[in-house]
C-alpha cells in the first residue's frame, strides 16, 4: 500500500531519459552547513537504504544546513524519514521504515530517546502530553506520552493503514488508506472510541485538512492499487459530504495543504508515466465548483514533485523535487504568486516540510 511502487515507476522513466535529465542543478549561494535554519526539510532518502538526513534552510540567509542529525549524533538517521513535528523543546522525527521515532533536542538535535512503534507514519498531539501516531500495515493507532516516551496505548481501527489525520472540536479524524475503505472514522481524542464513520464517493483516503468555515477536506485514492482520485468536503459536525472532485484517471493527487488563511487549498498531482499533463503544483479555493484546470507550477517531462509547504509568515510556498530519488533533492521557493524565490539542493528524497 506504500508509494514506494510508485516511486519505483517513476525510477524506471528516469532510467529510460538522457542524463541531462537527472543532473544536479547548480549548487545555491549561501549553501553552508551548521545546526541553524527556520525551516526544516524531511528527506525521505531511498526505501531500504538508510540514508535519510534531516536539513534546514534559513531565508533570511538563502543559507542551507545539513545532514544536522548526523553531524549531531555520529550515526545515520535511518530508512526512510516520514514526518516529523515538534512538540515543546523536542523534535519528534518518524522513521518508517527503521520502526522508531526519534527523538532530539530542538536546540542542538542530540539524540535524546527514541519510541519503538512498527513502521510510524505521522504524529497527532492531542494535548496533556498526549499524542497519536498513525502507522502503515496494520489496523493500529498508537498513542504515546510524549514527555516519558513511552506507548501508552494501541487502537484497531475497522482498516488498515491509517496515514492522514487531523485533530477537530475534541475528535481525531483518521483516514485509512486502504484499497477497501471508503470511510473516514471520527475518534474521541480523550478514549480513542471510534463515534463516527463518514462514507466516501471514493476509496484509499490518505489525508485530511480543515478549511475556514471548519469543513474537512478529504483527499482519497491509490493510483497504483487502480483506486481513482478524489477529493470531499465534508461536514464533521454531520457527516454529510457537501462536494466531491474526481480527478483524471492516472492521476496521483497527495500532501494537500491549506494558506494561512485557510480558504485555498494547495496539493500536488503526480503523473506516473512522465508525462507533463496532469502533473504538478495546483491550487484551488474552498469554493470552487472543480479542479484547477492548469497548474500552479507545472510539471515538466520526467519530472514529479514531492514536497509541499507553505510558510505562514510570508505565505511562500515551498516545492520539493526528489529528483526519483537517486540524487540529491531540489526545493524551489515560490511567492504567493508564483514569482520565483530562490532554489537550493538538499539531502535525498525532501518530502516534507516544518515550519518553526
Amino acid at each position: 500500500m506504500d508509494r514506494q511502487a510508485g516511486k519505483i515507476l517513476i525510477l524506471l522513466y528516469l532510467l529510460l531519459c538522457t542524463a541531462s535529465c537527472v543532473k544536479d542543478r547548480p549548487t545555491p549561494r549561501g549553501n553552508t552547513y551548521s545546526a541553524k535554519g527556520d525551516v526544516y526539510i524531511v528527506c525521505e532518502g531511498n526505501f531500504g537504504t538508510g540514508d535519510a538526513s534531516l536539513y534546514t534552510y534559513d531565508p533570511a540567509t538563502d543559507s542551507v544546513y545539513g545532514d544536522l542529525y548526523s553531524a549531531a549524533n555520529g550515526q545515520p538517521l535511518g530508512d526512510v524519514f516520514q514526518s516529523m513535528l515538534r512538540m515543546g523543546d523536542s523534535l519528534y522525527l518518524c522513521i518508517n521504515n527503521s520502526d522508531k521515532i526519534v527523538v532530539l533536542n530542538a536546540t542542538d538535535r542530540k539524540l535524546a530517546g527514541t519510541i519503538s512503534i512498527p513502521k510510524p507514519r505521522y504524529i497527532l498531539p492531542t494535548g496533556n502530553g498526549k499524542a497519536y501516531v498513525s502507522t502503515l500495515y496494520s489496523h493500529n493507532i498508537y498513542t504515546i506520552d510524549v514527555h516519558t516516551l513511552q506507548v501508552t496505548g494501541t487502537i484497531a481501527l475497522p482498516d488498515r493503514n491509517p496515514e492522514g489525520m487531523c485533530l477537530h472540536n475534541g475528535s481525531v479524524v483518521v483516514c485509512p488508506w486502504d484499497t477497501l475503505c471508503n470511510k473516514v472514522y471520527q475518534l474521541d481524542a480523550a478514549t480513542g472510541h471510534i463515534t463516527r464513520s463518514v462514507a466516501l464517493p471514493g476509496y484509499s483516503p490518505h489525508a485530511v485538512v480543515v478549511d475556514k468555515d471548519q469543513m474537512l477536506w478529504v483527499m482519497a485514492g491509490n493510483v497504483t492499487k487502480k483506486r481513482r482520485a478524489t477529493l470531499s468536503r465534508i461536514d464533521p459536525s454531520t457527516g454529510t459530504v457537501l462536494k466531491t472532485y474526481t480527478f483524471p484517471e492516472k492521476t496521483d493527487p497527495i500532501k494537500p495543504i491549506f494558506n494561512a488563511t485557510r480558504d485555498t487549498l494547495y496539493f500536488i498531482q503526480v503523473k506516473y508515466d512522465g508525462s507533463t499533463a496532469d502533473n504538478g503544483i495546483y491550487r484551488m479555493s474552498i469554493y470552487d465548483a472543480a479542479l484547477p484546470a492548469t497548474a500552479f507550477v507545472q510539471g515538466t517531462k520526467y519530472q514529479y514533485y514531492w514536497a509541499l509547504g507553505i510558510e505562514p509568515a510570508t505565505g511562500h510556498i515551498y516545492v520539493g523535487d526528489p529528483k526519483g530519488f537517486v540524487q540529491k533533492g531540489n526545493v524551489t521557493v515560490y511567492r504567493p504568486d508564483g514569482a520565483l524565490v530562490t532554489t537550493f539542493l538538499t539531502g535525498l528524497g525532501p518530502g516534507m516540510f516544518y515550519f518553526k
